[in-house]
């Protein structure tokens, strides 16, 4: 039994903010002294079959921290030294946002799930540029730009332009979030002519490498839309996908009924099925997101032609091991199928 199995229990009887709070701090903290050698140490997973190249960018292994978790770009240090090979740090707006009242985070104990609606809390683009231009991590660090909530969706393309110009000197690649379910006015931004705006305004700035993140809810043929988008701008790359406004009939939790974005095992399906649906249709790396909790689950994505996988519901569920825990696993994988890296299992069930 891991010091996390003993602690999880005290950690689930405080609110669920709270507790994340806690473990932010903690691990914050520990970014200047030894214990950050001592977790690297302990946690890291040093593989070349794991080594993962997408858009530009040399990746250590495929399991990143999505967007949310670190949303001030506080902790990315931190979290290489527990054995993941990327963070997204985010959404940042280019105004700093108090974001939703609370509570505005519910766990779903019974489905391993989360439901939030946080509202991009965030301390802006300039405070989190800060950041990111002293960061000491030797991982690549994304940053997730979304459009400030105050901000007419005419006005998005130049709200998105400063706020990544805020962030610009500081990331290694950028995800264009117009998909966040828990602030307004992201719907009006999810139709062609919206995106292509948004998109136009940040190639011009010069955003390189760009990604777009997607909603689960999207029809098929919005999503092809996007697709179109990625080809006509020369996008890098799509994440796949985003919380979901769905409720699954199999969902346990009274928090089941709390409004906001679903994330973790209950999406993980849809998710996959959203990897696979972008993969068939273009060329650029897909990033995986949604129910990843297991080696297994991040290798579905991977074999659905996800180059790279990110996880944040099962961070909370399963404890700091589970990097090391699914890399161990995605080793064993690839041996068992015969493939020599990851790279060579992406896209196997295309």
């Amino acid at each position: 039994m891991s010091l996390y199995d003993i602690a999880r229990p005290l950690l689930f009887r405080l609110p669920a903010e709270t507790a994340h709070s806690l473990g932010h701090t903690a691990l914050r903290l520990s970014q200047q002294t030894p214990v950050r050698r001592l977790l690297a140490a302990r946690y890291a997973v040093d593989d070349e079959r794991l080594h993962t190249e997408a858009f530009g960018q040399r990746f250590p292994n495929p399991v990143g921290v999505a967007a949310g978790f670190d949303k001030n770009a506080e902790i990315p240090a931190a979290l290489a030294a527990l054995g993941f090979g990327f963070v997204e740090v985010g959404g940042v707006t280019a105004e700093p946002q108090a974001g939703n009242a609370r509570p505005r985070m519910f766990r779903l104990r019974e489905d391993e799930a989360i439901i939030n609606r946080m509202g991009l809390n965030n301390d802006g683009a300039e405070a989190v540029g800060r950041r990111l231009s002293r960061r000491d991590v030797d991982i690549p660090v994304g940053v997730n730009i979304a459009k400030t909530e105050h901000v007419a969706p005419a006005d998005a393309p130049a709200d998105y332009r400063r706020s990544y110009e805020a962030v610009a000197d500081g990331g290694d690649f950028f995800v264009v979030n117009v998909s966040c379910p828990n602030s307004q006015g992201f719907e009006e931004l999810q139709n062609r002519d919206a995106m292509a705006a948004i998109f136009d305004t940040l190639v011009d700035a010069g955003a390189d490498p760009l990604l777009v993140k997607l909603s689960p809810d999207l029809p098929e043929p919005a999503v092809e839309d996007t697709l179109d988008l990625v080809a006509e701008f020369d996008l890098d790359g799509v994440v796949a996908t985003n919380t979901s406004t769905d409720r699954p009939a199999s969902l346990r939790s009274p928090n089941r009924t709390e409004g906001g974005g679903l994330s973790g095992k209950p999406i993980e399906g849809r998710a996959t099925e959203m990897v696979r649906f972008v993969a068939e249709r273009t060329d650029v790396p897909v990033v995986g997101v949604g129910g990843v909790a297991t080696a297994e689950d991040a290798y579905r994505k991977i074999r659905a032609g996800a180059s790279l996988v990110q996880l944040y519901t099962a961070f909370i569920y399963r404890g700091p091991a589970i990097a090391r825990e699914i890399n161990r696993g995605l080793l064993d994988l690839l041996e068992r199928d015969g493939f020599d890296s990851v790279a060579d299992a992406v896209g196997a069930d295309l």
